[in-house]
């Protein structure tokens, strides 16, 4: 099997629910999302899709995802697909670093080896655990007294697991902890995201105001050892996110006891392949897992839900859909949610078929 055609999609994706806030003002309301279609000579397209979340949070834009797939994309025709870490070794040489612009393409891979194998995706990244497996619901930067609002309504559509968007004014910050808290019922849990949005006093002065609250702390700081300091003076159960984007960063991690729960996203280790690798050196080292991406619609919650499923259930922590949060469905077969908690399909592959309607013409072709 051979690569004949790579094809990208540009789709928006706009938010149910408006736009989407968290720390230093940072907002989105409509996503760019990017699509890719990967050909073989066998008559097999695999898909794949990568959504930064926007140009201000991670390093990664959506127009350097398509540029980046031009750049190194003729440099994969005429490779086999199924031989992942292959097709990986050679992006590697054809485009330094930028691993999010390869995510896309790893995906479809794992599509395109599921198709040819006849299995889904979750049994080729190491099996199936349980029927199904829980989800969060992020709540969007508002007033304290909105967003503790916010928790029936999502846990009347079953979620049970919250991720507070905090990060700004530590006065209101804890008042937005509390506010929350207070509506939590036994089982819940609540996790305070600053998305690196705390300096490190205001960030200390936070979990000393809500020390008596059981609350998750998560990426209070912009770097590394500034969390680290956090977590050495806090109480709190600690979450790593932005920082850790590599082995080597987990394993210093984890050499530090700089967190009891980390947020492997797909495309910030640059696809299932990387983030395989991270989540089973954390299996082995014993730490809970936040399974995500940093955005996308349907390929994306369909990758994420292959990749949760397959984690064994004690050290899934949660994982997202975030195809419940946009208003445009851009592939058939995707996992929905039910009752707060998601599967990943059955069918070989990824599983999903997307709408081509939907993609309309590609704005990039390499063959």
């Amino acid at each position: 099997m051979k690569i004949r055609r790579i094809s990208a999609y540009r789709v928006d994706l706009p938010l149910h629910e408006g736009s989407y806030k968290w720390s230093g003002g940072k907002s989105v309301s409509v996503f760019d999302s990017t699509i890719v279609a990967i050909e073989t000579d066998q008559g097999l397209t695999g898909h794949g899709e990568v959504c930064p979340l926007g140009p201000f949070y991670l390093p990664a834009y959506a127009n350097g995802a398509r540029a980046g797939i031009a750049e190194f994309g003729p440099h994969l025709l005429g490779e086999d697909p199924r031989q992942i870490e292959r097709l990986n070794r050679r992006m590697d040489a054809a485009l330094q670093g930028h691993p999010y612009v390869k995510s896309a393409i790893d995906m479809a891979c794992w599509d395109l080896l599921g198709q040819a194998c006849g299995l889904p995706v979750c049994l080729l990244l190491g099996g199936r655990y349980g029927d199904d497996f829980v989800l969060y619901r992020a709540i969007s930067q508002e007033a304290p007294e909105a967003m503790a609002q916010r928790v029936a309504g999502y846990r009347a559509e079953g979620y049970r697991r919250f991720q507070l968007k905090v990060g700004g004014d530590p006065d209101v910050d804890i008042a937005r902890i509390r506010a929350v808290a207070a509506e939590l019922q036994p089982g819940d849990r609540l996790v305070a995201d600053a998305n690196t949005g705390w300096l490190m006093h205001d960030a200390l002065r936070v979990v000393r105001a809500v020390r008596d609250v059981d609350v998750y702390i998560e990426q209070p700081c912009r770097s590394y050892d500034e969390c680290l300091t956090v977590r050495r003076h806090c109480d709190h159960p600690f979450v790593l996110d932005e920082n850790v984007d590599s082995l080597e960063l987990l394993l210093r991690a984890h050499g530090d006891r700089a967190m009891d729960v980390v947020n492997i996203k797909i495309s910030k280790f640059g696809g299932l392949t990387r983030a395989r690798q991270a989540r089973d050196l954390c299996v082995s080292m014993g730490i809970a897992m936040t399974i995500e991406d940093s955005w996308g619609g349907d390929i994306i919650t369909a990758a994420i839900a292959h990749l949760a499923h397959s984690t064994p259930t004690e050290f899934l922590f949660t994982s997202t859909d975030f195809n419940s949060y946009v208003t445009v469905s851009s592939a058939e077969g995707a996992p929905r949610r039910v009752n707060g908690r998601m599967a990943a399909s059955e069918a070989p592959g990824l599983g999903v078929s997307p709408r081509m309607d939907v993609l309309g013409e590609p704005v990039l072709v390499v063959e």
